[in-house]
């Protein structure tokens, strides 16, 4: 079974579960939808009207508060499973939410620079590179457009188990290639998905070299004092899960205009704004 069917199955299976993974967006939350989606300010003040894709964001909580704060959503999904929870709640809602069954690698259904905004959240461990990837979302993406994305951390999926101590062991190779091997801490991962490791010079040089600047980078916490130890909370004190990450499309130079261009207007150097 290729990763594309193992992780269409295991979401499949949480979202037919009433899993946590799988909870829609509460009536508290789609009264100040904006409020729950960028608690960090990293969207615009309003995103009325504007285009938004949530990519591999099933499962009716994201593309909800979207369709709430006024935004023309596409939700993409591998499972179906989760976009039925789309659907469902926005027909409920009377909101206009459109639902693409498609894996976040393969976006060639969308025509070039149609969304102003892509939203992310943790998934990119369930495809082996991120490479194509990136590359349809700076298609898809408008120049300057934002693209917001949360990856887990290729340390968090090194921990392969726990000694009797209680302490985190790294049983995978940080180079390691394919798909992740079954392992017996399974805290921040999901019951019968097929993940990757992906290095943070994949996970963030490699969204640089696709054409995104950085803007900012920040590592949630998951750190609590108060639980088990056998909790992930716990672990959550030592290895940190997620890094998520603001970036923006860089402006598309036409090839006519560049050209035309002298040479000393090619070259960036530091201190040169490369938006406007």
């Amino acid at each position: 079974m290729d990763y594309r069917n193992a992780n269409q199955q295991a979401w499949n299976q949480l979202a037919d579960s009433d899993s946590l993974f799988a909870r829609v967006a509460t009536d508290e939350e789609c009264r100040k939808p904006m409020q729950s989606l960028d608690g960090r300010g990293w969207l615009p003040e309003s995103v009325a009207g504007l285009n938004v894709l949530c990519l591999a964001s099933g499962g009716g909580w994201q593309s909800i508060l979207y369709a709430a704060a006024g935004a023309n959503v596409t939700v993409v999904d591998l499972s179906e499973s989760m976009l039925r929870l789309d659907t469902r709640e926005a027909k409920r809602r009377r909101f206009r939410v459109q639902t693409v069954h498609t894996s976040m690698d393969d976006l060639s259904m969308f025509a070039d620079e149609s969304f102003d905004i892509v939203h992310q959240p943790v998934s990119s461990c369930y495809v082996p590179d991120l490479k194509p990837v990136y590359a349809g979302i700076a298609r898809v993406l408008r120049s300057h457009g934002l693209y917001i994305s949360q990856h887990k951390q290729p340390v968090s999926l090194q921990i392969s188990h726990r000694s009797e101590r209680q302490q985190f062991v790294i049983g995978v190779e940080y180079y390691h290639e394919g798909p992740l091997p079954q392992q017996q801490d399974t805290a921040y991962r999901e019951s019968g998905a097929t993940e990757y490791l992906h290095r943070l010079d994949q996970i963030v040089g490699d969204l640089c070299l696709a054409g995104f600047v950085i803007e900012d980078l920040r590592e949630p916490k998951r750190a609590d004092y108060k639980v088990d130890v056998s909790h992930f909370g716990y672990r959550g004190r030592f290895v940190p899960p997620y890094v998520r990450m603001k970036a923006r499309r860089v402006e598309r130079i036409q090839a006519n205009s560049m050209a035309a261009a002298p040479a000393s207007s090619k070259i960036w150097t530091p201190g040169t704004p490369l938006l406007p």
